[in-house]
């Protein structure tokens, strides 16, 4: 899952600094309906009564010893009904169809009231037009679903920050999308579906700036990082080594999205490759992919002295240290990168914990780190690393010859592991089904989720 798509990882809209008081005055779902403005701070949406949010700017966090403000009220988030939500579903529905359309409509709207966002989106938008309206109706399709959708929205709230999202911005899109849905849901739109899909995205966008006023706090929007090393493994894929310019705290198994300066605003999606490091760098596996802008130009074009834009660690496929469960880990290709990393943080935790990692690839030359995962194999009697190639025959260890779902089925029965999966597409969602074949529930499968379907629970798609 080291090479993803970026679902999660679009400008909601932005512009500018980060900063500004987050009001935003009033915007309609409708003619003439002025709704709430979603609030600039943190709020507490388990509360029934009124909430209040600190007046102390988000720019900056106060000193310690200053005092704060009294608070001020702010009206509490009412989330969608039962209702709201078929409502919300039947809209999603009839739209379907019409998909791109929508979509199309969306952007026009967004553009129109306000030029200025067009500055935030990359220059060509042929392949990731439709990813903020995405997001929003996968949010919104699942918005009865507190749990998934908090930590599926702040993420995005707090990945927005690099963009200069500001609170102020997310009404224009919020006034687009009805916009959109109000011309192409001939049938099923009526005042009630107005509400329920307002009440949606009020939820929404206070989601995200919650998360994203809560992150200022503690972290950048994000960090330059400066290439130390890069070597080349394979014709088309390299290990990138990165410098961050201040720390970066990050757990293994998690991921961030990357900027070049040679594709300014056009981020991709890349797993960590190892656990945080003494020294504070950064280990990335790129692979190279049919016209790839990002990964092509990490490959081939970037050097040591190159300085990359990472966004915040994001992602929870992590080791769960309160369990002695082994680990069962499934990688194909660039997917070995997270997956190494899991181990390397099964080492440092001290636990000796069984764990088996099942690397595949086409061919046994695309095994391109397995000498590497043989190394901690030696080292570590708990680990056992068996590599799986399509074409042929491991070479230079003793290994199977198919997919990687066939070989874990083929060794037996897995009910005292936990599952972890990465790699491309095909090989997730085949590798989820052959875990829970093994034995090993679907609470206990671990494998981020790029694209956002199936409650937020998706095999990753393959991206750059």
């Amino acid at each position: 899952m080291t090479t993803m798509s970026e679902d999660r990882d679009i400008p909601v809209s932005g512009g500018g600094p980060h900063g500004g008081d987050g009001t935003g005055g009033h915007w309609s779902a409708g003619p003439g309906r002025p709704l709430p403005t979603p609030a600039s701070g943190p709020q507490d949406r388990s509360a029934s009564g009124p909430r209040t949010a600190s007046a102390t700017s988000a720019e900056a966090p106060p000193d310690a010893g200053a005092t704060d403000p009294p608070p001020v009220p702010v009206p509490p988030v009412a989330g969608p009904t039962g209702e709201d939500i078929e409502l919300i579903r039947r809209t999603l529905a009839e739209i379907k169809p019409v998909a791109d359309k929508v979509t199309g409509h969306f952007y026009a709207l967004l553009f129109l009231r306000d030029p200025g966002l067009r500055d935030l989106f990359p220059a060509a938008m042929d392949t990731q037009r439709d990813r903020l309206f995405s997001a929003l109706l996968t949010a919104a399709r699942h918005a009865g679903d507190p749990a998934a959708l908090t930590a599926y929205l702040s993420d995005l709230g707090r990945g927005h920050r690099k963009y200069g999202t500001r609170a102020e911005h997310y009404p224009a899109v919020g006034e687009c999308l009805i916009g959109a849905l109000t011309r192409y849901a001939h049938h099923t739109w009526s005042p009630a579906a107005e509400t329920a899909w307002v009440r949606a995205y009020t939820l929404i966008s206070q989601i995200m700036i919650d998360a994203a006023a809560e992150d200022e706090r503690r972290s950048p929007a994000s960090w330059q990082a400066e290439i130390v090393s890069h070597e080349r493994r394979t014709p088309d894929t390299a290990v990138l080594r990165l410098r961050p310019d201040q720390p970066y705290p990050f757990r293994a198994g998690q991921y961030t999205s990357v900027e070049t300066p040679w594709w300014p605003r056009v981020w991709r999606h890349y797993s960590f490759a190892g656990a945080p490091s003494a020294d504070g760098t950064l280990t990335f596996h790129v692979k190279a992919v049919p016209a790839g802008w990002v990964s092509g130009a990490l490959v081939h074009r970037a050097r040591p002295g190159d300085v990359l834009r990472i966004g915040p660690p994001v992602g929870n496929m992590i080791v769960d240290h309160s369990t002695d469960n082994g680990l069962l880990c499934l990688g194909g290709g660039t997917g070995i990168a997270p997956i190494k990393a899991l181990v390397e943080d099964v080492a440092e935790y001290g636990r000796r914990r069984l764990v088996d990692v099942f690397y595949g690839a086409r061919t046994d030359q695309e095994l391109y780190d397995l000498e590497t995962m043989l190394r901690l194999e030696r080292a570590h009697p708990w680990l056992s690393v068996h590599p799986v190639v399509g074409d042929g025959c491991p070479v230079r260890a003793a290994g199977l010859t198919g997919q990687v779902p066939d070989a874990i089925l083929g060794a037996g029965t897995w009910t005292g592991y936990d599952g972890y999966v990465s790699g491309p597409p095909g090989m997730i969602r085949s590798g989820v089904h052959a875990l829970r074949r093994a034995g090993i529930p679907q609470d206990r499968i671990r494998h981020d989720s790029f694209e956002t379907i199936s409650a937020f629970q998706a095999p990753a798609l393959a991206g750059e």
